[in-house]
């Protein structure tokens, strides 16, 4: 007899952040069985079979070609879970809704606006679901957060300031994520996703000018960056990247409001108000956290509402079209509509 709770999944790529998801994935097996993998490296997949094996499981077979995964699995599977670089994700989620599959796509979304309606028309047009895993848009603190700011116990947003730092470089040094054509972007574009993701989900509105400016300091991407921005209601923004730091990565995001001042991370990691008369923050209560799968099963069975839709996507995307328009043009405002 079938499991009815059982999600049968492909998995589109098996470098290391699909290894990590694959950790946790493996503890759910009561509702999530990874039947097929698509990975062109056939040490990716070594690496990624290994965890099986660990588990006391069968590996799943690699199909490396994802038109012939699709045309032998359509119809016995019901998601998809893509781990894959950048340059890759709009065509592949594209793909994968089109055969009918629910989709889990990690960050970035897409490498550009246009590649994010293209993909929100496709959401639309297949009737399926749509997830970004963007672990801070999917944690309870951003979400409480979130819920906080839009129901005005905190009051209006005067700016937000955001930080996040790492020592990027040397760890991505020689990889794709140093490739602009696949990676779309340097260390803003990459952790720094995180930042821009979060930011744009706490605030709720549009970018509707930006200014920045993006230092290289002989990496082929950028590695330092700095932002300045103004949303719709006339609040300001300010975000920070530093990618060549000592061994380290942390991050820090300021919502100061009319009422209260919130402390985040981009990664949800926490969450602390000080509200008008304290003198310190404090811890804010939240709902346990889930793990980024154990959520897309949540909103997948409807027990949830999507907590990270294309449309945040697309505003981070736009935000990022805004940024390298700008740090081309050596910091030149650009102005939005």
């Amino acid at each position: 007899m079938t499991n009815p709770d059982l999600v049968n999944v492909a998995l589109i790529g098996c470098g290391g952040m699909a290894r990590h998801h694959i950790r946790a994935m493996l503890q759910q097996t009561a509702t999530t069985h990874i039947a097929v993998v698509c990975e062109p490296s056939p040490a990716a997949y070594a690496a990624a079979a290994e965890l099986f094996v660990q588990a006391g499981l069968e590996p799943p077979p690699n199909q490396p070609d994802l038109d012939r995964l699709l045309k032998e699995y359509g119809d016995r599977l019901e998601a998809a879970f893509i781990i894959t670089p950048h340059a890759c994700h709009h065509d592949q989620a594209v793909a994968c809704l089109e055969q009918g599959w629910d989709v889990l796509l990690e960050k970035p979304m897409v490498m550009n606006a246009g590649e994010a309606l293209s993909l929100i028309e496709a959401r639309e047009r297949t009737g399926r679901l749509l997830v970004v895993a963007f672990p801070g848009s999917l944690s309870p603190q951003v979400r409480t957060a979130v819920k906080m700011l839009r129901s005005g116990e905190v009051g209006g947003i005067l700016s937000i300031s955001a930080t996040v730092w790492q020592n990027w470089s040397e760890l991505s040094a020689g990889t794709w994520r140093q490739q602009p054509e696949i990676s779309g972007g340097g260390f803003l574009f990459d952790t720094g996703a995180h930042m821009l993701n979060t930011v744009a989900d706490l605030a709720g509105e549009d970018f509707v000018e930006v200014a920045a400016w993006m230092e290289h300091r002989n990496w082929p991407v950028e590695t330092v960056a700095t932002v300045m921005a103004r949303l719709a209601s006339g609040a300001f923004v300010t975000l920070h990247a530093c990618g060549e730091t000592i061994p380290s990565c942390a991050s820090e995001v300021y919502v100061f409001c009319t009422r209260a001042i919130l402390r985040t991370g981009i990664w949800g990691e926490r969450l602390e108000m000080q509200r008008h008369g304290r003198r310190r923050f404090r811890t804010v209560k939240v709902p346990p956290s889930l793990g980024v799968w154990e959520q897309f099963l949540a909103v997948r069975s409807g027990q949830m509402a999507n907590p990270c839709p294309p449309e945040v996507g697309l505003r981070m995307i736009r935000l990022w079209d805004a940024i390298c328009t700008s740090a081309a043009q050596g910091g030149v405002p650009v102005r939005r509509a």
